[in-house]
């Protein structure tokens, strides 16, 4: 490791220990977040010996296959030993990337059968994470497979129990659950910073045509660049589409929609959050507002989920909702509801806004007291006086809180650095495939009660759907 490399990361470590503290107003400075950030950092500046290397492959070198890779390599003692796609282009794209002789195949098998790969990434279409996932796992491979874990329910176990009988590392993509934001919410959650947790209102909007997964398609698609056949191996046959191979977000039989997208990123930061398992009931509702152009899944969709009462949270009721045409341009927000307060996560930061009810209950103003008889009014008011004191009748204050990570923070870079970490010692990952899925389910939930128009009873506990 260069000497600038180590001192860029010190002073990455010195930022952590001074910005972020200064700015975690209130009662709280032993800020595990911060612990967190840290204990990265010094790994960093740890040695890797050749022993400690990871070959890694790229299974799915879309958008997300691209900023994954780019990320991982990030991290030390990580090398790119292969790259599969269905499309010749992306192929080429790999070899002007990262070199002529990188491994490159349409074929993933290729990949899982080479031993001196160490852990691949799985940024696919949905609707190959299962059975890829179980194929790696197999093969002795560690997996990081992007979400949501699996495109249907009836795929959960089957990962999970082939993820346990491999004894192999497995993390699941939904990167905000490795963020020190999110650490440092958990913390002022328990802390009860705003009192016991009622509601949780999250919230993922965009506001363009990218946003909405209409790409930039290339102008060579065809069935001679793309294996088509591949792609749809295992299902009804289906003509050659260009829209579904590169837009497959839009389509069911490929993609599960916002609720998949997005909706699972609020599902897993909720959950990362109150350490729930999850709700017992869920309804969605929505409609295909604007982006018209042959997909078969909603623009817009709100979904209402109940969680139960549980040994790591009071009962809460979550909203999640997605917007593709939406006049804020594009947000996303995790508000979390307290009786005292609320803590709202934005961007790379969380705020905190207390509002606390005095001790006596309300009297006079907007109440009932003036409609009644004027020595009825005097006996009340009078009676009130009485009973509290001028203090009880004012409510408490406490400083907002506000933390943000460090300039340049990634959380996606600490999720990768805990996936690679837990290949090397053997310490469990952040989001193993029972987090994954304790997050997919619900969301594909979503889906079911959108298109069926039910609702959907979830036992989070066992991990299967429910009858009405």
């Amino acid at each position: 490791m260069s000497k600038n490399s180590r001192d860029s990361r010190r002073k990455f470590l010195q930022q952590i220990g001074s910005t972020s503290l200064l700015m975690a107003a209130g009662p709280l400075k032993s800020l595990a977040a911060i612990e967190k950030a840290e204990q990265r950092t010094i790994y960093y500046e740890k040695r890797i010996s050749p022993n400690d290397n990871i070959k890694l492959a790229v299974i799915g070198f879309g958008i997300q296959g691209h900023f994954d890779l780019r990320t991982a390599l990030r991290v030390p003692g990580v090398e790119l030993a292969a790259v599969c796609d269905l499309y010749t282009g992306r192929l080429e794209n790999a070899k002007e990337m990262y070199g002529k002789d990188i491994f490159t195949t349409k074929n993933y098998q290729e990949i899982l059968d080479k031993k001196e790969i160490d852990a691949v990434i799985i940024a696919t279409s949905d609707h190959w994470h299962a059975r890829i996932t179980k194929e790696a796992l197999k093969k002795g491979k560690a997996v990081y497979c992007e979400k949501p874990i699996v495109h249907k329910i009836s795929e959960g176990m089957g990962v999970i129990e082939t993820h346990k009988a491999s004894n192999k590392v497995m993390q699941v993509g939904s990167q905000r659950v490795s963020s020190i934001v999110y650490s440092k919410a958990q913390e002022l959650l328990k802390a009860g910073e705003i009192g016991k947790l009622n509601m949780v209102n999250a919230v993922y909007d965009r506001q363009s045509s990218i946003g909405a997964w209409e790409y930039t398609m290339p102008n060579d698609a065809s069935p001679e660049t793309v294996d088509w056949n591949k792609y749809v191996e295992g299902m009804n046959k289906i003509p050659f589409d260009p829209k579904k191979f590169f837009w497959w977000r839009n389509y069911r039989d490929f993609g599960t929609g916002v609720a998949g997208d997005l909706f699972i990123h609020l599902l897993s930061g909720t959950h990362f959050i109150t350490g729930s398992k999850g709700p017992n009931r869920i309804y969605s509702s929505g409609q295909l507002s604007y982006w018209k152009d042959g997909r078969d899944v909603p623009d817009i969709m709100t979904g209402i989920l109940q969680y139960p009462d549980a040994k790591e949270h009071p009962a809460f009721q979550l909203t999640l909702q997605v917007n593709f045409i939406s006049g804020t341009g594009g947000q996303e927000i995790i508000k979390l509801v307290g009786e005292e307060g609320t803590i709202e996560l934005k961007g790379n930061g969380l705020t905190v806004h207390h509002s606390i009810m005095p001790k006596a209950p309300g009297f006079g103003g907007y109440d009932a007291v003036f409609t009644y008889p004027k020595s009825m009014q005097d006996s009340l008011t009078e009676a009130y006086k009485q009973k509290y004191t001028d203090d009880e009748k004012k409510a408490p204050t406490k400083p907002d809180i506000d933390f943000k990570a460090p300039q340049g923070y990634s959380d996606h870079l600490d999720h990768f650095t805990n996936f690679f970490d837990s290949i090397r010692s053997g310490k469990p990952v952040v989001e193993d495939p029972v987090f994954g899925f304790r997050a997919a389910a619900p969301a594909l939930s979503c889906n079911t009660s959108y298109f069926e128009g039910k609702i959907v009873n979830w036992d989070p506990e066992n991990l299967k759907l429910l009858k009405a």
